[in-house]
């Protein structure tokens, strides 16, 4: 082989391999970044949770949540749920909670998330405003004494807002999940659950945690105590 191609062949090698180490070198720093960032998304959570933990009003709160659910089922009640993007997942996930199962093979219980119906959803949206779909739902099928959950991180979504006034109208009870501030929400609701973070996920964490508390508590005292 010519002696000049040798070289440049050779150089060639000695530069892919620091680019290699550069990038092994590069990939390595990212993972421990990223190490850092669980470890750190972690420990915020376990904060915002062990600050609910420590706040005796926040659990009485929690407790109160749970007993006008019983009230309201033990009546033939219902318990509806609202919110948007992952406040409506929410919604979805803790009515299934109550009217499937949650620990216990039991009677289903009468609960739904508002936002179920895209037919309705979109058709409403469309034809008169999305501020509007949740408080038409109520005005449909609310009742006196039946139970409005009203999901959002902020506390202001409009839709949600209107259909807990709407609630309030009809004579229902209403609480709110909402982050620190509460909101448009906090003037509203009954019963308000402002989890203390301004961090959308930190907040969302803690409501579905919360709401399986109430689930549980909800479960157990009509099922297992034999009330039903």
């Amino acid at each position: 082989m010519d002696k000049d191609i040798e070289d440049m062949t050779t150089q060639e090698t000695l530069r892919a391999v620091e680019v290699r180490r550069q990038v092994l070198s590069d990939k390595s720093i990212i993972e421990m970044i990223h190490r850092d960032d669980i470890k750190r998304i972690m420990s915020e959570s376990i904060e915002v949770k062990q600050q609910i933990l420590d706040d005796k009003s926040f659990v009485e709160r929690i407790l109160k949540c749970a007993d006008e659910m019983i009230q309201a089922f033990e009546n033939n009640g219902k318990v509806l749920f609202c919110g948007n993007g992952g406040s409506a997942s929410d919604a979805q996930h803790l009515a299934a909670e109550l009217s499937g199962r949650f620990y216990i093979d039991r009677k289903p219980l009468y609960a739904e998330a508002l936002h179920v119906n895209t037919s309705y959803l979109t058709a409403v949206a469309n034809d008169y405003s999305y501020d509007i779909i949740y408080e038409r739902m109520i005005e449909a099928t609310g009742c006196k004494n039946d139970i409005l959950v009203g999901i959002s991180t902020s506390g202001n979504s409009e839709n949600v807002c209107r259909a807990m006034q709407k609630a309030k109208e009809i004579g229902m009870h209403t609480i709110a999940f909402t982050g620190k501030d509460g909101g448009k929400m906090k003037d509203i609701a009954d019963i308000l659950i402002n989890v203390p973070s301004k961090t959308t996920p930190r907040i969302q964490e803690a409501h579905i945690m919360i709401g399986h508390i109430i689930c549980e508590i909800v479960e157990n005292t009509l099922f297992r105590s034999n009330i039903w």
